[in-house]
């Protein structure tokens, strides 16, 4: 009986760990980091739904979602293609829905047409990225520099920086992202306030 009731206690333990884990506790890193974001909020949540529309988009078009590996990342309406499509009419494909989601005022095609890259580069195109992201934080000079405004995509080696930024601080940050071991290129997709 006392085994029993340990089963059934260890088991309720278990039970409550788990479903409580299916949902995370709110993000206040995310909240701290929208009040030092640079853009307006409407802005944030509009980007935020430009990319989650090109998402569903282009995963709900199975010759795209089947053929292509593509990612949209948008920073004040500006939306960054990256990615590969095996031919021209597939990358058109891939800019045309993009184009079509509102609040999308300004198209950066980095849309190579080529076969998708192998899991092995994706997953080494993370590791650049959390190299750079780990590199940013340790920026002390810059007091008004907050290094999660900026958006790191990474594709095949190839770094995309995005954000709005004063030029001494985007100097800064593409001298620190040249430094990380594996970065072929840098693209800027910056705004500058001065």
């Amino acid at each position: 009986m006392k085994r029993s009731l340990h089963l059934i206690t260890l088991f309720s333990t278990l039970l409550i760990t788990a479903c409580s884990s299916l949902t995370p506790p709110p993000d206040t890193s995310a909240e701290q980091n929208l009040l030092k974001d640079r853009r307006p909020h409407a802005v944030v949540v509009s980007d935020k739904k430009i990319e989650s529309e090109a998402f569903e988009e282009l995963n709900d078009t199975s010759d795209i979602q089947q053929n292509c590996h593509a990612a949209v990342n948008a920073y004040n309406g500006a939306a960054l293609i990256t990615g590969e499509a095996p031919t021209e009419a597939l990358k058109a494909k891939v800019i045309a829905a993009v184009q079509a989601i509102p609040n999308v005022t300004l198209i950066q095609d980095h849309l190579n047409v080529e076969e998708p890259i192998s899991l092995d580069v994706q997953e080494n195109d993370k590791l650049i990225t959390q190299s750079i992201r780990k590199a940013f934080k340790q920026i002390r000079s810059m007091h008004e520099f907050d290094p999660n405004t900026i958006k790191v995509i990474t594709e095949n080696g190839v770094v995309y920086l995005m954000g709005i930024v004063q030029r001494d601080e985007g100097k800064v940050i593409i001298n620190l992202t040249k430094l990380q071991p594996g970065v072929r290129q840098i693209v800027t997709v910056f705004e500058y306030l001065d």
